[in-house]
């Protein structure tokens, strides 16, 4: 993913959501955090806030052995560019996972992400992945 960053946005998008699904077949912890900035900030999955590399490392270590691999699809993504070298890119990410035992799974979840071109490569900054609320968080449900 070494396209400067004048790059069309939605190719630069492309080329991240390949990259995490090459890093996640099979799962390997080390190749997943490889996606990301050395200084991101990351919510997914699970419970916390994972807050640079070592720490994404470490939450992507957590499904070894629970995850076999994982396919994302960034779909119904719209992109900005917030500056040079800047993306922030929103929309829904279609996860295939192999679980132990080769159960398959199949989850769509909401994503906002800020790609940044650093070190001469295109990596994730921010990355923040939810399911979609079944109804508004308005506190009496």
């Amino acid at each position: 993913m070494t396209t400067d960053p004048g790059s069309d946005p939605r190719a630069v998008l492309t080329a991240i959501g390949q990259a995490w699904t090459a890093a996640a077949t099979p799962w390997k912890a080390d190749a997943l955090a490889a996606v990301y900035a050395d200084d991101a900030l990351f919510f997914g999955g699970r419970p916390g806030h994972s807050i640079g590399g070592a720490a994404i490392r470490d939450y992507f270590a957590s499904y070894e052995g629970v995850i076999e691999s994982g396919r994302l699809e960034l779909v119904d993504q719209q992109v900005r560019e917030l500056a040079p070298g800047c993306l922030l890119a929103q929309g829904y990410g279609d996860f295939t996972f192999v679980l132990a035992g080769h159960r398959q799974t199949r989850s769509l979840l909401r994503t906002t992400l800020v790609l940044s071109w650093q070190q001469g490569r295109w990596q994730i900054r921010q990355h923040h992945f939810s399911a979609s609320p079944s109804a508004p968080p308005l506190g009496d449900s």
